[in-house]
This record gives C-alpha cells, structure tokens and sequence, in this order.
C-alpha cells in the first residue's frame, strides 16, 4: 500500500501541481460525500412522505421543496466528478482519425475552453445567488438561492477539474475503496 504523499508525487513534478492536486482530491472527497448525504436525506424525506401520506392520511408540507432542493444538490454536486473520469457526452467521429498528438492537444485545448466556460457560469451564478438572496422558499424560511449556490459550486469544482486535464495531471483517487477506508 502506498502512502497518500508518494501517490501525490507520482502524479505531478512540482509542489504548485502536487498542492493543486491534493486540494482537489480533499474536495472530491468532501463532494462525495456530501452527494452521500445529500441522496440519503433525499430518499429518507421522500420515504416519510409517502409513509405519512398514505398511512397516516397527513402530509409533511415542506418534503417536496426539500427533496428537490437535495436532488438538485445531488445532481450538481455529481457533475464534476464525470469531468474528472471523462464520462461526458462527446461527439468524436472525426477526432479519432486525428494523429494521436493532435487528439491530446485538442482534449487540452477544449478542458481549457470548458474551463473558461465553467468560470463564466461560476461568475454569472454569485449575480444569481446575490440576486435571489432576499427572496425565501415557499415552505422554508431558507433563502431560495440554495438552488443557486448548487450550480455555483458545481461550477468552480468543474473548472479546477478541467483546468487540471488542460494541464496534462492525472486525478489522484477521490472515492473510498470497497471496505471504506481511504484509497491506496
């Protein structure tokens, strides 16, 4: 079993690249559990709901506002970490015809691209969050830019993830292994 530091120095040459890193493997790690959480309270909600619903004749009034608040949480929380493996929708019918230097150099020219795109929407989401701060849940007395804040942190976790392929680094394991403990 390695240590975690060895890992971190056989993924990148310098201590700037090998921080980066290690910061965005610790908010992998607290994303992923945070989606953990975020799906265990959605279901547990959305279980007493029917529960109380169909058996007890009652209803629990803000369990749909807060199922959706956590689905949605779930949902952006989840979106970086298919950046970082790769499984998003692409088209590459062409590109795969393309010498295999080209294919590197345009997989890094379009993370810096995204990259961009993800800090535009990470800008334009604190105006949304500022903007809906004031106004509050229609069940809750929490402030509706919650939603928001989603879509915000999804953002700026989505661009350091592609910033770090426009780099050429590897991602360090984020997800506890199969018996719970940290990865090795």
């Amino acid at each position: 079993m390695t240590p975690a530091w060895h890992r971190l120095e056989a993924y990148a040459s310098s201590p700037g690249k090998r921080h980066f890193l290690h910061g965005l493997a610790l908010l992998d790690r607290t994303s992923y559990y945070a989606i953990l959480v975020a799906m265990g309270v959605m279901t547990t909600l959305v279980s007493a709901q029917v529960f109380a619903r169909y058996v007890l004749g009652t209803s629990i009034d803000s369990a749909d506002e807060l199922s959706r608040l956590f689905f949605v949480w779930a949902i952006f929380l989840a979106i970086p970490h298919g950046i970082k493996v790769g499984i998003h929708v692409g088209i590459d019918a062409l590109v795969t015809h393309f010498p295999e230097a080209l294919q590197r150099g345009l997989a890094r020219l379009m993370a810096w691209i995204g990259a961009a795109m993800m800090a535009a929407l990470f800008w334009i989401s604190l105006g949304a969050v500022a903007d809906k701060w004031q106004e509050l849940m229609p069940t809750l007395p929490i402030t509706a830019a919650v939603f928001y804040i989603a879509v915000l942190a999804c953002a700026g976790h989505s661009c350091l993830h592609l910033i770090a392929q426009a780099l050429g680094l590897e991602p360090l394991p984020s997800a506890p292994d199969r018996r719970g403990g940290t990865p090795s």
